[in-house]
């Protein structure tokens, strides 16, 4: 359902988020190898999210990316909508370019319910309360 730029940027935010409770900054080659992303396209997505104030880069022999405090409380949902935009909450099951009530795919009606469903999993979701509800240990953000 999300673009490949968008799941790295999910884990990139998490994995960031993650080592902040250990105060901590990370380097752009830690991201890459935890989140198993290619280093170059995980720097495309950092510096999205960097101009967006969601992440922070600290430049600097001891520098690497961070997040604020007052960030943690940043909805999931605004996060996609930086990477993705809004066509994860109107787009086709199948990716016609056409569907909708009058003309629907044969998944549009099902499909509906659980795009509502992720939107409002997304938009009650912060980063901090992912972070907070696993442990530390049991966070997989890559395989």
């Amino acid at each position: 359902m999300f673009s490949k730029s968008c799941e790295y940027g999910l884990r990139a935010v998490l994995f960031i988020a993650q080592q902040r409770d250990k105060d901590t900054k990370v380097s752009m080659t830690t991201i890459s190898e935890e989140i198993n992303s290619p280093q170059a396209f995980t720097a495309k997505i950092l510096q999205k999210l960097t101009r967006t104030d969601i992440v922070k880069a600290v430049k600097g022999p001891y520098g690497g990316f961070t997040i604020e405090p007052e960030m943690m409380d940043t909805k999931l949902s605004e996060i996609v909508t930086i990477l993705d935009g809004d066509s994860i909450y109107k787009g086709c099951a199948l990716g016609l370019k056409q569907c909708d009530a009058n003309s629907p795919c044969p998944l549009h009606f099902k499909f509906i319910e659980i795009r509502d469903n992720l939107q409002e999993m997304l938009e009650t979701t912060s980063i901090k309360s992912v972070v907070n509800d696993l442990s530390l240990e049991s966070i997989i953000l890559k395989r």
